[in-house]
C-alpha cells in the first residue's frame, strides 16, 4: 500500500515530465513554423547606450544613435538572433565597457 508521500512524489515526477513533454512539444512545433513561414525575419530599431566606469566608481553613459537590429519571427532563438517579440519589449541595449 502507498503512502502519501509516494503518492505525492509520484504526482510531481508526472508533472515534470508532462511539462518538459510540452516544452519539447512547443519548441519542434515553433521550429516547424519558423522553417515554413514566408517572412522569417523583422527589424527592430534599438537604442544602444555605453556604460562607461569612472575612477570615483560611478558609471558615465554614453548615448549611440538607433540602429536597426535584425530578429526573428518566432517565439524561441533561432540562428543566432533574437525572437522579435523579445526586442520589442527591451529597445535600449546597456552595452556595459
Amino acid at each position: 500500500m502507498a503512502n502519501g508521500r509516494s503518492i505525492i512524489l509520484r504526482h510531481v515526477r508526472r508533472g515534470f515530465a508532462a511539462s518538459v513533454l510540452a516544452a519539447a512539444l512547443v519548441y519542434a512545433v515553433d521550429s516547424v513554423v519558423f522553417r515554413f513561414k514566408a517572412t522569417k525575419y523583422g527589424t527592430v530599431r534599438v537604442n544602444p547606450y555605453y556604460a562607461v566606469p569612472q575612477k570615483d566608481h560611478k558609471i558615465q553613459f554614453m548615448f549611440d544613435d538607433p540602429v536597426d537590429q535584425t530578429c526573428v519571427n518566432s517565439l524561441f532563438p533561432r540562428e543566432g538572433d533574437v525572437p522579435c517579440w523579445y526586442l520589442k519589449n527591451h529597445r535600449e541595449k546597456r552595452i556595459d565597457i
